[in-house]
């Protein structure tokens, strides 16, 4: 790992700054980032559970809400345990090759939730706009299919990202990441050379999956809310939004954390760094924390569910 010209060419080991601004009290910021990391893994534990144990729940709206939790809990996974290394323990290292394919888990697992909450506005366009066709559309093959999808479209669309730093950038001004994790433009970032194709790819890559995810999403609910206002009946009304409410909760939230953390990343130089990579950390914990949160409360037949196992338990 020479160092020329106060270049560092190619380095083996990275280090991560954390939060810049804030390392005196990153202590403190871990406990409720572990809080909220211990909430999502219970949380999102007990949902697999009682949708793999309940026959009833093994719907294709449920099994996208399975996805979404298992999802949420490798995403989880993969930041918050080297993030309290940093906070708690003082072990910012992490080798180049290592933060690449956590970069490539991060990126991958966030493009399928984003593909899966497309997954699961389709579903519930095509129950309230086409109620009779759902059982014929939705079938456990297509499913299956959907899920292989949304699980491939990100795994392969980041991959050119990480050939692109690996065979393109050779030489970075510094080995300080001012982050928590491996992000893919707080790595770019660091590069002496030419970097307009890493970020062009960057841009067309979460256009392709997080930009036409968003834009099939809202086009669903539009439709199924001309569709809900035009419905006879009041109690169907209510019924068909009652059911939404859930997925629309969790649509707004990831989006809205999403482009916030992205743009800030690529224009927000008059944003201080500790409030947009505060932002983005908070980006990829709070789904799978307000998620299982979401769904429990305002789905009733995972509520029941809940109830059931808990009062069970008492009585025994």
């Amino acid at each position: 790992m020479p160092i020329t010209n106060g270049t560092v060419f190619m380095p083996s080991v990275l280090t991560f700054i954390g939060i810049p601004g804030l390392e005196t009290i990153q202590c403190w910021i871990g406990i409720p980032f572990c809080t909220m990391y211990i909430i999502a893994l219970v949380g999102n534990s007990l949902l697999l559970i009682i949708i793999k144990s309940e026959p009833s729940l093994h719907e294709p709206m449920y099994i996208f809400l399975a996805m979404l939790g298992a999802t949420d809990i490798a995403l989880s996974t993969i930041i918050v345990p080297k993030m309290l290394g940093i906070f708690w323990f003082h072990l910012p290292e992490i080798y180049f090759d290592v933060c690449l394919f956590q970069m490539w888990l991060i990126h991958t697992f966030q493009g399928i939730e984003s593909g899966v909450l497309l997954a699961m506005a389709l579903d519930r366009y095509v129950a309230i706009c086409y109620p009779l066709r759902h059982a014929t559309i939705f079938t456990r093959q297509l499913v299956a299919h959907i899920g292989i999808g949304v699980t491939l479209r990100p795994a392969i669309l980041v991959i050119p990202c990480l050939l692109l730093i690996k065979c393109r950038l050779k030489f970075y001004r510094t080995k300080l990441i001012s982050h928590t994790y491996c992000e893919h433009m707080a790595l770019v970032k660091l590069a002496t050379e030419d970097v307009y194709i890493n970020k062009f790819y960057g841009l067309l890559g979460a256009f392709i999956v997080g930009g036409l995810d968003f834009i099939l999403i809202t086009l669903s609910y539009i439709q199924i809310f001309i569709t809900v206002f035009h419905l006879p009946q009041k109690e169907a009304r209510l019924k068909a939004f009652n059911t939404c409410i859930p997925h629309i909760c969790v649509f707004f939230q990831f989006y809205l954390l999403a482009f916030f953390s992205f743009f800030t990343h690529r224009s927000g130089s008059s944003i201080p760094s500790y409030i947009h990579i505060t932002l983005s950390n908070l980006y990829l914990l709070v789904p799978p924390f307000f998620n299982p949160l979401v769904y429990g409360v305002k789905t009733k037949h995972i509520q029941d569910k809940v109830v059931k196992i808990f009062c069970s338990k008492s009585q025994a």
